[in-house]
């Protein structure tokens, strides 16, 4: 018995032991990454506010004479954030801002005690703990707590933390620093424009491992005294534990003469403890995976699976259906929004048509009289064919803006009709190259009329798109009406734009739009020389 006091001692002291030194691990390297994580965002805030400033002060900019840094002539720097510390004279840490102004650059260094203030800060940090930046030629940028008196670009930091921070990583790590002596270590890369650092927050394993040491005295303490206790209780539970036994003695030898009156009811031994765990255990493996799929649900990643654990498993069910209601949540939530985008498009469109038809039907009729009335009552020839020149002019103008607000074809011929008018009137002012390849069914069309002024208002966006910024010279579309779905291709050979940098301005932002609403998808594909806009929109037999 003492043995096996002994033994769960040990154990539990053990695991005790280490849990506790995992937990104190998880805690440093959580708290080390919350002050890395702040100084980084402080540090790329303050360059990219400095950046901000200078852009826009650089007009009334004047250079600094007090900088020691001087760029090399004749090497061209494009306009940008760099680490200008190379050619610092005094070896200076130099982060500095270069615009070319008037073919010359002018750069502005930023005030090294504004990093350096924000990078002493040790709050949390312990008696052990700093964060610095180490360059690309692996020599500190920031002052070390541990050398005060050096300047920093003479100390060498080549770790393994700073390999892998330049390298475009970031992560934890137990690794010797700069020192040689063995720490905590949290990195982090920072990468702005031309600029490339590396940020590290790091503590002494020594100053976290104290605790520790504290408390491996205490629990061997505890281990002495733990058997003392059970030695003494032993000896006084002996008797306690043999009594039973004797008494079970006495009743088998009465039961083996044959007397089963008087027999004692005894306690079984049973696996009530182990049956205790083994629940314990199914029950924190049902945890486990009820807070992983609560998670999941938490990032919005409904497709995740979960299996209740049975048909009493409440806590599974509850979650799946919060799971579905979610989803249902979400598919009303897009329905709402594409909806409200419908109704605002339609509304937009409505006033167009209306503006349209007054336009038309209102101001037309009056000048078409006023031609007439010219026509008749003005005697001068010279000023009746000058009225009527002007007249004509405004005349044509007005069918103009019609025309643009709402074509009359579209219900008269359909889309096609609508997109190629379109197309022959700007050739008539654009020297580009437009070709319009119409392969719907203007008789037997399924295309509703909402599909279709959607497919002429994005015709329309794209060619003024072109017209305004690609500087293309040739421009091809095509319409086609399928069983199931329309296809509207777009193509032009201007200069392109950068998906993953362009700021998208409304005119893509109102494609995507009247794409979404019409349920259709699109492929967007540019570069220099090709530029192409697919989309495709469903045709819905039942509705048409």
């Amino acid at each position: 018995m003492n043995s096996l006091i002994f033994l769960v001692v040990l154990v539990l002291s053990i695991t005790f032991y280490h849990q506790f030194s995992k937990v104190l691990d998880d805690r440093i390297l959580l708290q080390l990454n919350s002050i890395k994580t702040l100084k980084k965002v402080q540090i790329e805030k303050l360059i990219n506010d400095e950046w901000l400033l200078f852009n826009n002060e650089v007009e009334s900019y004047i250079p600094n004479d007090t900088s020691d840094v001087v760029l090399p002539k004749g090497m061209h720097f494009k306009s940008g954030i760099y680490d200008l510390t190379s050619y610092s004279t005094s070896g200076k840490t130099s982060i500095g801002l270069i615009l070319n102004k008037d073919g010359s650059p002018v750069f502005k260094i930023i005030d090294y005690n504004k990093i350096k203030s924000i990078l002493l800060e040790r709050t949390g940090m312990g008696n052990t703990g700093e964060s610095y930046l180490v360059g690309e030629d692996f020599y500190m940028r920031s002052p070390s707590r541990f050398y005060p008196d050096k300047r920093p670009t003479t100390i060498k930091v080549e770790t393994k933390g700073v390999i892998n921070a330049l390298s475009g990583n970031e992560g934890r790590a137990i690794i010797q620093d700069y020192r040689g002596v063995d720490v905590y270590s949290l990195f982090s890369p920072i990468e702005i424009s031309n600029l490339h650092l590396a940020i590290l927050s790091e503590i002494d394993t020594s100053e976290v491992n104290a605790p520790l040491k504290k408390l491996k005295v205490r629990l061997t303490g505890l281990i002495v005294i733990t058997m003392l206790i059970a030695v003494i209780l032993s000896l006084f539970l002996t008797k306690i534990i043999t009594r039973p036994i004797i008494n079970m003695q006495k009743s088998l030898k009465i039961m083996a003469a044959g007397d089963y009156n008087k027999t004692n009811t005894f306690s079984k031994n049973s696996n009530e403890i182990k049956e205790m765990f083994d629940a314990l255990d199914n029950l924190k493996k049902s945890l486990q995976g009820a807070v992983k799929f609560s998670n999941e649900m938490g990032e919005m990643n409904l497709n995740s699976e979960y299996v209740p654990k049975g048909d009493n498993d409440l806590l599974g069910k509850s979650l799946l259906k919060m799971r579905d209601k979610l989803i249902e949540f979400r598919n009303n939530e897009n329905k709402n929004r594409i909806n409200t985008k419908r109704l605002l498009v339609d509304g937009l469109e409505n006033e167009r048509q209306r503006l349209s038809r007054e336009l038309h039907d209102g101001i037309g009729p009056l000048l078409t009289s006023l031609k007439f009335y010219i026509e008749n009552r003005i005697e001068s020839k010279k000023k009746r064919t000058e009225m009527k020149q002007l007249l004509d002019t405004t005349i044509t103008e007005i069918r103009s803006m019609s025309n643009a607000l709402m074509p009359s074809t579209i219900d008269d011929f359909g889309v096609g009709a609508a997109l190629s008018n379109f197309v022959d009137s700007v050739k008539q002012f654009s020297d580009i190259d437009i070709e319009f390849e119409d392969l719907t069914s203007p008789e037997q069309s399924k295309i509703t009329k909402n599909q279709a002024i959607n497919i002429f208002r994005i015709g329309q966006e794209l060619i003024n798109n072109s017209l305004k910024h690609a500087q293309a010279k040739h421009i091809r579309l095509t319409l086609s009406e399928f069983e199931n779905f329309i296809s509207f291709f777009y193509f032009d050979d201007g200069i392109g734009f950068d998906l993953n940098t362009v700021k998208l301005g409304s005119g893509i932002i109102n494609i995507k739009e009247r794409v979404e609403i019409c349920n259709g998808e699109i492929d967007i594909n540019s570069k220099a020389g090709r530029t192409t806009f697919e989309i495709e929109l469903p045709i819905n037999h039942d509705t048409n």
